[in-house]
């Protein structure tokens, strides 16, 4: 199989999030009640599954449905480890763990540009929406 490369522009289901439990199919479908839009994103869980089964399944949505960005819950998570062995021989893929609800959102609005590049401002958008709110001993 052909890959377009790192620089495959963004299109609609060129996305995976995966994680444990429903962690993707509630992200998803958090992102596309806010914004009206679907097909974005595939989603798939490790529930289940073993080590060699994540990521078959894993490399069989990716190339099903011409994923470019994974989307993972925790940096050494099982879904991650899966996905970092995928991206040994498809250099074309990109990864992103720790994704959030704006992750996703950013990810479906950034619009014009390649897969990376959305990826990469995703991974900005995620870490800027972590806050810490209140002051110790609630004064």
């Amino acid at each position: 199989m052909s890959s377009a490369g790192p620089a495959a522009e963004v299109s609609p289901a060129t996305a995976l999030v995966a994680g444990h439990g429903e962690f993707a199919t509630g992200l998803v479908s958090a992102a596309e009640q806010i914004t009206g839009q679907h097909g974005f994103f595939a989603t798939m869980t490790n529930r289940d599954l073993g080590a060699d089964d994540i990521e078959l399944q894993m490399r069989a949505i990716v190339t099903a449905r011409g994923v470019r960005v994974i989307f993972t819950d925790l940096p050494a998570g099982s879904c991650t480890i899966a996905a970092r062995r995928i991206l040994r021989d498809r250099p074309d893929i990109t990864l992103v763990t720790g994704a959030n609800l704006a992750a996703l959102l950013h990810f479906m609005s950034h619009g014009a540009g390649t897969a990376y590049e959305a990826a990469v401002g995703a991974a900005e958008r995620a870490r800027s929406s972590v806050l810490v709110v209140g002051v110790p001993g609630g004064r």
